[in-house]
């Protein structure tokens, strides 16, 4: 998790003009060049060869996210089996990010210098470190994870999700619907103090008091006396359970890779008779994560998360896990649960769209950042609201002008297995709006 620190500016105002584009999902195979059809000329064909990059850190003692640029390839590959992307050549560079801005920056130096027409579905804390360069070539930033500021305020960025802003207050919506109080755990640090305002935003829309507020180190190895703080505060019953019916508290937690720590240690705490459920939101809590703590065994089971897709069990995944199954070639780094495989899949849908709305033998940065900057739509097949970037269509609110996803999803985990709760989107551009106001 890092600051939300304002850097880039939204471009100017400009007519928008909005253009559909042909393809309705990336889908696999015949489905998708029969519902747009494939120019003459793939691979080696008259016309040129896109170029893009993945960035994603790897292989280090922080966050890693091998999957996304193992999910890029699986898509060159995938491109490459049915002739490219409207008669182009999909060339993925991939680039480890190392969890840097040395890492962060020398990805977007090394964009640069490949000539890369977009840098596409990466992951980055440091968009100070890699948004400057990007900005000075005039390369857009396609479908970055959500993690980081610049992505939702730099001209050249295209969010597909309304990253840890909208995970917070849909989190505060959801837990609304079913608990009486809340704690939030979260990191004591300047980022991790805007979180209890996004989080109370999705509250106090449901009528709920305002969460207890635990800020927690978030480089700590135990997080017992947190645990029971952040229990305490969520329920008051302290010798007897709460009368059948009556709702429990809630204690969630946006601590990123600790929130395995934390609900280690909120796991050990000796029972005292309160009623709690847990909560998080994706980033922190994922499948991967309640695979391998013990699945319906372990501590998530029961637990509210608040997402920005579908739960990967819904049909609407059937095209990824597709090109993954067929084209991955069993690379294990790649799971369909995981968000960041899930959100670089959508952003190269979205570049598959913006390819074919241009139909043009040569694609450059600027003609891309000009189709998405006019309005040009991109439906994902159900896994997102239709994706469009024209002016009218930002949320416009200070801290996050960029966001055009203002939707998440309420999911909860049952038997082991990440379900949606309910099978609908949620808008919270309101609560944003608010929270920018605040």
């Amino acid at each position: 998790m890092t600051g939300w620190r304002r850097s880039s500016s939204p471009r100017p105002s400009r007519t928008t003009q909005v253009r559909s584009v042909c393809v309705t999902a990336v889908a696999a195979g015949a489905t998708l060049i029969a519902g747009c059809g494939v120019l003459p000329g793939g691979p080696g064909g008259s016309r040129e060869p896109v170029t893009v990059m993945t960035f994603a850190p790897e292989e280090t003692q922080a966050t890693n996210m091998p999957g996304m640029p193992a999910m890029a390839k699986a898509y060159a590959r995938w491109a490459e089996s049915v002739g490219g992307i409207n008669g182009h050549e999909l060339r993925v560079i991939t680039c480890n990010e190392r969890n840097t801005p040395t890492g962060a920056a020398a990805c977007a130096r090394r964009a640069v210098k490949e000539n890369v027409v977009a840098v596409v579905g990466s992951y980055s804390q440091h968009g100070g470190a890699f948004m400057a360069p990007l900005e000075a070539a005039g390369i857009p930033f396609i479908g970055g994870y959500g993690i980081s500021d610049e992505e939702f305020t730099s001209y050249l960025s295209y969010p597909v999700n309304g990253g840890q802003a909208a995970l917070l207050a849909g989190n505060g919506k959801q837990l609304a619907r079913a608990c009486d109080r809340v704690s939030l755990v979260r990191p004591d640090t300047v980022a991790g103090d805007e979180l209890p305002g996004l989080l109370n935003a999705g509250l106090t829309e449901g009528s709920r008091k305002s969460s207890a507020d635990v800020p927690a180190a978030e480089d700590a190895t135990d997080y017992t006396e947190r645990a029971m703080q952040a229990r305490k505060r969520a329920a008051d019953q302290t010798w007897t359970k709460v009368a059948e019916g009556e709702r429990p508290g809630c204690v969630t937690a946006a601590l990123g890779e600790r929130t395995e720590t934390f609900f280690d240690s909120f796991r050990r705490l000796p029972e005292d008779g309160r009623n709690i459920r847990i909560s998080s939101v994706t980033g922190s809590v994922d499948q991967p994560l309640i695979d391998r703590t013990g699945g319906r065994e372990g501590p998530f089971e029961g637990a509210f998360i608040t997402s920005w897709y579908p739960d990967a069990a819904d049909q609407r995944w059937a095209d990824m896990r597709r090109v993954i199954r067929d084209h991955a070639f069993d690379d294990d780094s790649i799971d369909p649960a995981d968000a960041g495989v899930q959100t670089t899949w959508i952003a190269y849908t979205v570049l598959n769209a913006v390819i074919r709305s241009l139909d043009s033998d040569r694609i450059t940065p600027g003609r891309i950042s000009h189709a998405l900057d006019q309005g040009v739509e991109v439906t994902t097949g159900g896994l997102t609201p239709p994706l469009r970037w024209g002016y009218e269509d930002m949320l416009g609110a200070s801290s996050y002008p960029r966001i055009v996803n203002r939707s998440v999803t309420f999911q909860v985990v049952r038997k082991g297995r990440l379900v949606d709760q309910q099978n609908a989107f949620v808008d919270v551009g309101r609560t944003l709006n608010r929270t920018s106001s605040v």
